[in-house]
């Protein structure tokens, strides 16, 4: 763990500057507003190790694939999340001295993230290589009251001297990603313009043609007394400024204030975009910082009303669910059905794409609980939009007739994930998939959508699992050869046993879907059937002979089920024997060792039962816990949360409570050490999960919602609210 944030309730707090933990912070105190986001770059420039990072939903580059040896099926690209414009930006002189904290001695330095009121507020006194000493306070927001504006005002307090402050704001969108894979830039200039107080610059993706413009409009004040400075301008190819200066005595307050409208190619014609992000600034301009910062702070109320989860006692443990709520809010709002919650959310440009089974696994259960209906409906849309593109991925790999293979990484419904043991051998995002259709419906009754648009996802997703398996005379039984389960530290194994349950559970899903559509929407059915060309009887013959010859894995006169083929045959050993200077072993060990060890990246047969515990006697989990849980790493987000809520179902307080403290702080205490690159978004809902089902016990039992609740010994009490149905649930335990 890496910690040096302070502990409070509703905020995240770094008090000193740490150059060293200057990326991880750029990560940690992101901004966003589900229609772009920003990394918490300092406004001024900086010339230590940053991030440069601004990202708009929806927008992403087809960078050409990196691998050393290509092989068929292959996709072309790696699908980018593209660091745009960089609309923050206020260089900052001081008697012609520039202000870098790379450069300073910093004092009083506190950087706050206000999670209650969705807004970054950074304030320091500085020295400067001169002796002058400044005061300074930047306080930031992207609306959610109006997502396609963001505001700024940045304040300079000269406190020994007497001084000219000269302030250079800027929009840039010569930018670039880090995570490039031939140093290449994705963005070429369409226009840019300047005027006194205000600017645009327009830019346009290569290859994907996403056009993005940014526009500005400042005002500037002297102790709270606008001011109207001489502004000089001017702007090129993908850049444009405003610069004024101002000489202020000592004690003065020099403010300036900075409005942004940042719009794309998703919600506006190309021609009108410039004017669009211009009229967007001068909205946020009239309104006004205070106003917006208003209606910002009743947004977020709004949002917490319902989404917010108290606990009393552990303050730690309330910081930190509070922060996983708050940034995938910021994420996702549901207000687009084209867009997704991609794993780094506008924290940072790893792992590319917007859209994983983590989606499906772990986020859907957050929004259907915390969220109107329709924004679970519409990521579940969001795949059915996508059907095509999954059969035609699965035909790049020899499947036919309609057989559907989802992505692991996408952006428009094409696979763009260049590892192999995963583009090709991590197909359990199938199951996924159809899984969350199912906990949809249990959850919101909603099973119109099985006619409207499920049914077409489950059998294409049948047929594939059906093309897959193949029958083994050795065994007289199905087996599945060649895949990588949710513990990707196995890869190109046969007969895991998550990845063969989840396409049997498919297959059974599927037919009973077929019965129900059959039965309530007798004509839709004719047409899916006429549609999809489907031949019942002969199909479902397989999949259910499929169904009742599958082999699974035992270890002989036990529940436990074997994660896949061999396992046994491994060095077995608990995680707490490992050094712990060699942990996270994926940073530490070659590949191949880690793939020759007994150690679990992240829950897999754990996933199965987790997913499917009504299949399963208590009994069985826990001996299947007891033994998988002691070689898990948890180096993947995804595993902590699932480990937690079994061993809360189980009785296991400390370990339930262990793994939520571990799933919630992960990016807080930077467990994995990688907070630099971006926060572990997705997961982030399963951390809710964790105290919900964990803790909270919800489980849905004959359409109703019912609640097994357990209390933690470090908690006074905790409290939540789920929508179920249209009905606010309560589940409050203990003192509160």
């Amino acid at each position: 763990m890496i910690q040096y944030l302070t502990t409070h309730p509703w905020k995240i707090v770094e008090e000193g500057f740490q150059q060293k933990h200057q990326r991880s912070s750029e990560s940690i105190f992101s901004i966003g507003n589900g229609r772009f986001g920003q990394r918490a770059n300092h406004e001024e420039n900086y010339s230590g190790a940053t991030l440069q990072g601004s990202y708009v939903a929806g927008i992403y580059y087809p960078d050409k694939t990196r691998v050393g040896w290509w092989k068929n099926g292959y996709p072309e690209y790696f699908a980018k999340v593209l660091n745009s414009v960089n609309w923050i930006g206020i260089r900052v002189w001081i008697d012609g001295e520039e202000l870098d904290l790379a450069t300073c001695t910093v004092n009083q330095f506190r950087r706050e993230l206000d999670m209650k009121g969705g807004w970054l507020l950074r304030t320091f006194d500085a020295t400067l290589l001169s002796g002058k000493q400044v005061r300074v306070a930047a306080h930031r927001f992207c609306s959610l009251a109006d997502d396609e504006t963001a505001s700024i005002r940045y304040s300079v307090t000269p406190t020994n001297f007497s001084g000219n402050i000269r302030f250079e704001a800027y929009l840039d969108s010569d930018v670039s990603n880090h995570d490039s894979n031939y140093d290449e830039k994705f963005w070429e200039p369409i226009s840019s313009s300047a005027a006194p107080s205000s600017g645009f610059v327009a830019a346009r993706t290569k290859k994907t043609a996403f056009d993005v413009a940014a526009g500005m409009q400042l005002s500037a004040t002297i102790n709270g007394q606008r001011i109207e400075p001489q502004f000089s301008f001017s702007h090129r190819d993908f850049f444009a400024e405003n610069t004024f200066e101002y000489s202020v005595s000592e004690g003065q307050t020099i403010t300036l204030e900075k409005y942004i409208g940042l719009v794309s190619s998703l919600n506006y014609e190309k021609e009108t975009l410039s004017e669009a992000a211009l009229n967007a600034a001068k909205r946020a301009a009239s309104i006004g910082f205070d106003a917006m910062l208003a209606a910002q702070e009743n947004a977020w109320a709004n949002i917490w009303q319902l989404a917010d989860i108290q606990i009393a006692g552990d303050d730690e443990a309330q910081q930190a669910i509070r922060f996983n709520i708050f940034q995938l809010n910021q994420t996702y709002t549901g207000e687009d059905a084209r867009l997704n919650i991609g794993p780094k959310g506008f924290t940072g440009e790893k792992y590319g794409g917007s859209t994983y089974w983590d989606t499906e696994a772990y986020c859907i259960p957050f929004y259907m609980s915390t969220k109107p209906q329709q924004v679970a409906r519409q990521l579940l849309v969001y795949r059915y939009n996508q059907l095509g593109k999954a059969i035609e991925n699965a035909a790049k790999l020899g499947f036919t007739d309609g057989a559907a293979l989802y992505p692991m990484v996408t952006m428009n419904g094409e696979e763009c994930h260049n590892e192999w043991e995963i583009t090709f051998e991590e197909i359990h995002r199938n199951g996924a998939i159809a899984f969350a259709i199912c906990n949809y419906i249990r959850y919101t009754g909603d099973k119109a959508y099985l006619a409207e648009f499920g049914i077409d996802v489950l059998v294409g997703i049948a047929r594939f699992w059906s093309q897959r398996v193949h029958w083994s005379d050795a065994k007289n039984m199905y087996v599945m050869h060649g895949v990588t389960g949710p513990n990707e530290y196995e890869n190109n194994i046969n007969n895991n046993w998550y990845t063969s349950y989840i396409a049997c559970w498919c297959l059974k899903y599927c037919m009973e879907a077929l019965q129900y559509v059959e039965q309530t929407h007798a004509d839709a059915y004719q047409t899916k059937v006429a549609t999809m060309k489907l031949d019942r009887e002969a199909e479902c013959s397989r999949w259910q002979h499929i169904c009742d010859n599958m082999y699974f894995g035992v270890k002989e006169g036990t529940n436990i089920f074997l994660q896949q083929d061999g396992f046994l045959d491994k060095e077995l050993r608990p995680a707490s024997s490992l050094n712990a200077a060699e942990r996270p072993i994926n940073q530490h060990w070659s590949w191949d060792r880690i793939l020759r060890s007994c150690f679990i990246k992240q829950a897999d047969v754990l996933q199965g039962i987790y997913l499917f515990e009504e299949d399963f006697s208590e009994a069985t989990i826990k001996d299947n816990f007891d033994f998988y849980e002691p070689m898990t790493v948890h180096e993947s987000s995804l595993s902590p949360c699932v480990h937690s809520i079994l061993a809360a179902k189980l009785g296991y307080e400390e370990k339930a409570y262990e793994m939520y403290m571990r799933t919630s702080r992960l990016d807080l205490d930077d467990y994995n050490h990688e907070a630099h690159e971006g926060l572990h978004i997705t997961s982030m809902a399963g951390t809710w999960m964790s105290i919900v089902q964990g803790f909270g016990g919800m489980r849905i039992v004959n359409d109703e919602l019912q609640f097994h609740p357990m209390l933690p010994k470090k908690w006074k009490g905790y409290s939540f609210k789920v929508l179920f149905r249209g009905e606010v649930k309560t589940c409050a335990v203990g003192e509160i």
